[in-house]
């Protein structure tokens, strides 16, 4: 269990800044880390002739990466403490970005990845446990929402920070891996308030993936439809006629509307008598959203206003359905559930890219909208059976 300090086993309303801020600027350097290095290492690759294919399997080692690393992540943090294990999170994940520069063989790469993402990973499941545990009962979705404001943020951060640095030397390495270690200090100096897993999970990691589906599937629709629309929008608009600069201005619309949302959304959440009613709302506006996309292909404003609000539905998912994990669950269950709610995030970003892909290919360019209407339509049928015949379970 957490400590009584931060606020698990005693909970208090009053928000912990310096927990908050640790956890803050590790969910940013994630975000920053993942927005700069994917885009830098898969152009160096381009640059050196690797294939497409070989591209996007060393890309997927991502997914694997955090598929392999979520189970061991609570137990390591049991052992060693939850500070001083996403220090060393920090310390691997800094050095191996820059061994991306020195490292020159493109097989090493596999292996490189593969730890490098690791150790993102555990900095992920982490401060998501921290921010979780130390969060005020009744302001749980308002820290929430500062907490996913910052990821998003990030993920803007990285592509912008490429776009500057561009590909060449030893500079955007050099970059990535300062941003990473800065979010050292802070960790640092809130290492007294970090919870403590005084003990181990009552049940095996994969079962807390079922004991909370609400929330499991809410990231992994998230993760599927958040990777799957940023890989596939571009195509998806300049096959229906926008201009590539116009599709990536669309694509930026729907990132503001994931950054904005999710302090308001959060909010929102602590105000619901039952968090699940407003992800199945979001879900459905989601899903009617996905469904109109191939009707706006002719008015690119209406496609920006509804791509805005398309984004802040997708990224409240994260935001909510992290927020009702967290109000279900404590202290080591707690940890092990954040565990499961990334290795579900992380299914997610494996399993969206590839089924949007393959239904523009079965299907044509609407193909893309089915797809992610789909995502969205799994999860509305799981709220209707939680909520309506089983309300009473998490």
């Amino acid at each position: 269990m957490s400590q009584p300090s931060p606020g698990t086993a005693a909970p208090v309303e009053e928000i912990h800044w310096r927990s908050l801020i640790a956890a803050v600027a590790a969910i940013s350097a994630v975000g920053i880390a993942i927005g700069l290095g994917l885009p830098l290492l898969s152009i160096i690759m381009e640059k050196r002739g690797i294939s497409s294919t070989l591209i996007g399997l060393n890309s997927a080692m991502a997914g694997l990466a955090s598929m392999v690393a979520a189970p061991f992540t609570t137990k390591f943090a049991h052992r060693h403490g939850v500070a001083p294990t996403m220090l060393w999170a920090v310390l691997i994940a800094a050095t191996s970005a820059l061994g991306f520069y020195y490292i020159t063989n493109f097989w090493l790469w596999f292996p490189l990845r593969i730890v490098f993402h690791g150790a993102i990973t555990v900095l992920f499941i982490l401060s998501e446990f921290w921010i979780n545990a130390t969060a005020p009962p009744s302001k749980r979705g308002f820290v929430l929402g500062i907490y996913g404001t910052f990821l998003s943020l990030g993920f803007l951060t990285g592509p912008l920070l490429f776009s500057i640095l561009g590909s060449e030397g030893i500079l955007p390495f050099l970059v990535g891996a300062g941003v990473i270690l800065l979010a050292s200090v802070p960790i640092f100096l809130a290492r007294d308030e970090s919870p403590v897993i005084d003990e181990k999970p009552e049940r095996h990691f994969l079962r807390y993936v079922f004991l909370v589906p609400t929330a499991t599937a809410a990231v992994f629709i998230f993760g599927a439809v958040e990777s799957g629309g940023l890989s596939l929008f571009l195509v998806f608009g300049t096959r229906a006629g926008f201009s590539e600069s116009q599709a990536a201005l669309l694509l930026t619309v729907m990132g503001v509307g994931n950054f904005i949302f999710q302090i308001p959304v959060g909010m929102l959440s602590d105000r619901v008598k039952d968090r699940r009613t407003l992800l199945s709302a979001m879900t459905l506006i989601g899903l009617i959203g996905a469904l109109f996309l191939p009707l706006l292909v002719e008015s690119w404003f209406l496609m920006a206003i509804v791509l805005l609000f398309w984004g802040g539905c997708v990224s409240g998912l994260y935001t909510v359905g992290l927020s009702h994990l967290g109000s279900r669950l404590q202290g080591a269950d707690l940890a092990a559930a954040n565990a499961a709610f990334v290795f579900s995030y992380a299914v997610g970003t494996v399993a969206g890219p590839q089924a949007i892909g393959a239904a523009m290919d079965a299907t044509g360019n609407n193909g893309f909208a089915w797809a992610i209407a789909g995502f969205f339509g799994l999860y509305v049928a799981l709220s209707v059976v939680r909520i309506v015949l089983k309300p009473k379970r998490p």
